[in-house]
């Protein structure tokens, strides 16, 4: 039995008497239900649909997507009214309450707080996520992310890790968590991506993931990152889709290569690693069941009871709720979950809700006057400090900065973005705000023309490719321009493994064939890795965020306005000699 008097649940008599008395109130079908975190991923509020919903699904647990502050504050409140039990209302939030809420407020990337001093950025991060996930009625945060950025073709942590460094993973987790607690002490915290991301590239959506370490070298790193966290009372694990054939090869002396699974099917690594060696007593979830890192490495029908019997507690997400529910209900009868491992999962769940407090109206439905703190200025004034404290400097190698406008006053600005996946484009609006940042400072700006850009324009003609592909005298382009600047805002996961620079077309103008015409300053607002594809930019900045405040501080800087303080890491230069040049 698993003991709730003891860490992370703390329970009292009266509240795991609670715990008991639910789980005794409780019909087989309910009770699988608890194992179900689903999603809502149409936005809005249907009360009656809710009604039906939960009907079905008796479901333990709730993430969604979209919406404003106010609908969701409805939503997740009439989610609880409805729910027989109180439900573990989870946000996802790695940046801030942006990633709870499109009017949340983005402080800064894990990446941006590993480049600064300290770990207060991180405690801001997790101060403001608290504060603005609690006033939409969230109780579970899956965070922080506490993966380690060992290799930089990894894309898919390379802004959500906190770097490379063990140490300094450890120390801005715990600064996280403590800020979520200080907002809100009746939300949960997450460590994932058990057993850990960002060993090498592959993303779990579309690839089963390998953390590829020694047994040895895992101990000194992921280990370390997890047992602190552990010891010190964190409530529950995300755990990835990510094999660890080294330690499966240890724990189970023999297993065969086709018998190594990803983490979240696979007992030797939750049961005998984090359970038994580990010691950890919270709640252990699966990352999103949709990945083809588990669902392409085994049956549906195997793997919904099998995460569970493995030694998860909760699966997140469901393909067809119904169907899924008949799934681990067929893997109860069958015996593939017995019913120890049923009630232990059961035991962690229910503790959990006490732990937080749900059976108390005034916990589980927020005033809604608390939405006030969503967007605040008070978190603007964090997503200031982190800018400034944080923005690196990655290389000057010709001593350029700073940059007085008065002195070099005309700019040419080549913005690169993601390749627009929508017919609905109509260009990309952080540009735009690059341009006032940059008039505003003072610079007069000329802009790069964009293949997509021209496309919507002018139609799809042959002749875009040819304007993208006239670069002009070079006497002109010399004449007319002091500075170039250009600005890589690439993102993207769930798509390709390794996210790169992709110009809007071949042979376009936008390659930096100006780089030694005109001085050149390259700014990243996202990733950190970019050199691999511009290393003959002399000057590169990473800004670490689209935001206005982001870019204006990274102007700012180029200008001589403050300081970089920022430091890079060795991954930056992406393992190559002339990425620093």
């Amino acid at each position: 039995m698993v003991n709730l008097k003891e860490k992370p649940f703390y329970l009292t008599d009266e509240e795991i008497r609670w715990v008991e008395e639910t789980i005794s109130g409780m019909t087989l079908e309910e009770k699988l239900g608890q194992l179900f975190v689903l999603l809502k991923a149409v936005p809005g509020v249907n009360e009656e649909a809710i009604k039906e919903g939960l009907a079905v699904s008796h479901q333990g647990g709730l993430r969604w997507q979209g919406g404003d502050k106010e609908t969701v504050w409805l939503q997740n409140t009439t989610y609880q009214k409805y729910s027989k039990i109180p439900l573990l209302i989870a946000a996802n939030c790695d940046d801030g309450g942006s990633g709870c809420l499109p009017d949340g407020t983005f402080v800064a990337t894990a990446a941006q707080c590993g480049a600064g001093p300290g770990t207060e950025n991180a405690y801001h991060v997790g101060y403001a996520a608290g504060r603005e996930a609690s006033s939409i009625g969230c109780n579970w945060m899956f965070n922080p992310v506490s993966d380690i950025y060992m290799n930089w073709r990894n894309t898919i942590v390379n802004t959500r890790s906190f770097g490379e460094d063990t140490d300094n993973v450890i120390a801005n987790a715990r600064a996280y968590i403590k800020g979520v607690k200080d907002a809100n002490p009746n939300m949960a915290c997450t460590a994932k991506h058990f057993p850990g991301d960002g060993v090498e590239e592959l993303d779990q959506h579309l690839a089963l993931g390998v953390n590829n370490l020694s047994v040895e070298e895992w101990n000194a790193t992921f280990r370390r990152v997890y047992q602190t966290l552990i010891d010190e009372g964190l409530e529950s694990i995300m755990v990835g889709h990510i094999a660890l054939p080294e330690m499966s090869r240890r724990l189970r002396p023999g297993i065969a290569d086709a018998d190594i699974m990803p983490a979240t099917l696979a007992p030797e690594l939750l049961t005998d690693l984090l359970r038994g060696e580990m010691g950890f007593n919270g709640i252990i979830i699966t990352d999103a069941s949709h990945m083809v890192g588990m669902s392409a490495t085994s049956r549906r029908c195997d793997a919904v009871p099998g995460a569970i019997a493995a030694g998860c507690d909760m699966f997140l997400f469901a393909n067809d709720v119904e169907e899924d529910i008949g799934f681990m209900k067929a893997g109860y009868e069958k015996g593939v979950i017995t019913e120890e491992r049923l009630s232990d999962a059961l035991h962690r769940i229910l503790g959990m809700k006490a732990h937080l407090h749900l059976y108390r109206d005034e916990v589980r439905f927020p005033d809604k006057a608390g939405l006030s703190v969503v967007g605040c200025a008070e978190h603007r004034a964090f997503a200031e400090q982190a800018a400034d404290t944080c923005i690196t400097l990655v290389k000057d190698t010709r001593n350029l900065l700073p940059i007085d406008p008065a002195q070099k006053k005309r700019a040419y600005l080549v913005y690169v973005q993601s390749t627009p996946t929508s017919k609905g484009y109509k260009g990309d609006p952080v540009r735009d705000i690059v341009v006032e940042e940059l008039e505003r400072a003072g610079f007069e700006v000329d802009i790069c023309p964009n293949y997509h850009d021209l496309e919507v324009e002018n139609g799809v003609s042959p002749m875009n490719m040819v304007k993208m592909m006239e670069h002009g005298s070079r006497k002109d382009f010399v004449g007319n321009h002091d500075v170039v600047f250009l600005f890589i805002n690439v993102k993207g996961y769930a798509q390709e493994n390794d996210v790169r620079v992709r110009w809007s077309c071949n042979h376009s103008r936008e390659l930096p064939w100006y780089n030694e015409e005109v001085p050149t300053v390259g700014i990243s607002l996202n990733y950190t890795n970019h050199l691999i594809d511009v290393p003959q930019l002399h000057t590169f900045i990473n800004a670490y965020g689209p935001t206005r405040i982001h870019i204006r501080a990274a102007i700012e800087k180029i200008c001589g306005k403050s300081e970089f303080m920022g430091k890079a890491g060795e991954n930056v230069f992406c393992g190559r000699w002339d990425t620093r040049r």
